[in-house]
């Protein structure tokens, strides 16, 4: 582009800037986005061959400081690890697949694609004979192929493929060999789920999913939002969690497992008005006012204080970030005391809800971290649900007269803020 801001005849698609992008006159832009998305997926076709040759060479990364291709290729670039594994798992079944590989280096099939037909073609049904996989290649490369292509007619395909070679024995639908389930950091710090069940095993679990999930409370979801995928992914976090709970699961690194959750006492005890780093501003690039999981990393200290309601605390003395002692866990509420909170609310108390003890937590009325005390009047069981309600909203829960918990609901939904009894107090014994 010359200094005068009006592009140049013979500039390229792939030449632009952003700037110039911003000037082209609408044909050439449309044109101009069409040559840079092929030469996007020349490239990483490219690259995917690349990646699968350099894992073919006896290339020393240990003296680079990686353990593997994946890791490499992640650290030196914009890749996450997971995308980088993907790319090399496209690689190494290309090179296998070399059919295949001349439809997607030659663009005419999709890198997402091309893996699902190397994945069909690398594990075939059982009953499909050897004669028959060249055909069937060719029969999903042509489903696969062009702009117009889908992920889902070429799925149907593979499945209707798979429907027609089953063996006698063992059905794909009942295959457990080619069960996944891949499970992904997502780059806003979340995690992406992605599974293919056998049908005993998708059985199993969605009778596990339909236990534990109910219609949406009127009471904390007036408008109806929480969809029927919400409420699956709320009964999915109850049988994770109750299954760590359970004790039945074996030992890692020396104990069971649990969740762990790194935190400054300061700052759990500190209430959110007061998580300004002590000038008026936070301290966003210090260790400060945040909490941290081994796997998943930051946390919110909101979140943290809602865990710390009802666990297991091990004190870790700290200075300047170096561990200088380790203290003995203490279980904020005692079997004891949960005991008497289930025989006093019968399950979660948030009115509309009373979901079974088992899937309960005790929450602390008054912080435990903030001075409040470990005893029946300053606890009530809550559903996880509504145990992440009273910490992220303006919903209050006091303990009455009668020693039983009362909910205030925000003023966005009763202006006037009557209290409401617990669930298994509505009605004439509330009042």
């Amino acid at each position: 582009m010359n200094p005068g801001g009006i592009i140049e005849p013979g500039t390229t698609a792939l030449s632009l800037i952003a700037d110039d992008a911003r000037r082209l006159p609408e044909t050439q832009m449309l044109q101009s986005t069409l040559d840079i998305s092929h030469e996007i997926e020349r490239l990483e076709a490219l690259r995917v061959t690349m990646v699968a040759e350099i894992d073919q060479r006896p290339v020393s990364f240990d003296t680079l400081g990686f353990r593997s291709v994946k890791l490499w290729l992640a650290s030196n670039t914009l890749l996450e690890v997971p995308a980088a594994a993907r790319i090399l798992a496209l690689g190494r079944a290309l090179g296998r697949q070399p059919e295949i590989a001349d439809a997607y280096n030659s663009g005419q099939v999709s890198g997402d694609h091309a893996a699902l037909i190397a994945k069909f073609c690398e594990k075939p049904p059982n009953g499909m004979p050897d004669e028959a996989l060249g055909p069937c290649r060719q029969a999903l490369l042509d489903c696969a192929t062009g702009p117009a292509a889908t992920t889902d007619a070429l799925r149907g395909a593979i499945a209707k493929l798979e429907r027609i070679f089953e063996s006698d024995d063992l059905p794909a639908s009942e295959d457990t060999d080619r069960n996944e389930f891949h499970a992904s950091k997502t780059l806003n710090g979340r995690v992406a789920v992605k599974g293919d069940f056998d049908a005993v095993t998708g059985e199993m679990l969605l009778t596990a999913l339909s236990a534990l999930t109910k219609p949406t409370n009127p009471v904390d979801d007036p408008a109806g939002m929480r969809s029927p995928g919400n409420r699956r992914a709320e009964a999915f976090t109850e049988i994770v969690r109750h299954y760590l709970d359970s004790g039945e699961a074996p030992v890692e690194g020396g104990e069971k497992p649990h969740l762990s959750l790194h935190v400054n006492a300061a700052d759990l005890a500190r209430s959110d008005t007061e998580h300004d780093g002590g000038h008026g501003e936070p301290d966003l690039l210090g260790d400060k006012d945040i909490a941290r999981m081994p796997w998943m990393g930051p946390l919110s200290i909101a979140t943290a204080r809602r865990l710390a309601c009802d666990c297991h605390l091990t004190p870790v003395v700290m200075d300047d970030g170096v561990p200088l002692n380790l203290g003995r866990s203490s279980r904020t509420v005692s079997k004891k005391q949960r005991r008497a909170l289930v025989a006093r609310d019968h399950g979660c108390a948030f009115p509309g809800c009373g979901t079974p003890p088992a899937h309960c937590e005790g929450h602390h009325i008054k912080h435990w971290v903030d001075g409040g005390p470990t005893d029946l009047d300053n606890l009530v069981l809550l559903c996880r649900y509504h145990h992440r309600l009273l910490h992220h909203s303006h919903w209050q829960v006091a303990i009455g007269d009668d020693h039983h918990p009362w909910f205030t609901p925000p003023g966005s939904l009763d202006p006037y803020r009557k209290p409401i009894p617990a669930h298994n107090r509505a009605g004439p014994r509330a009042a």
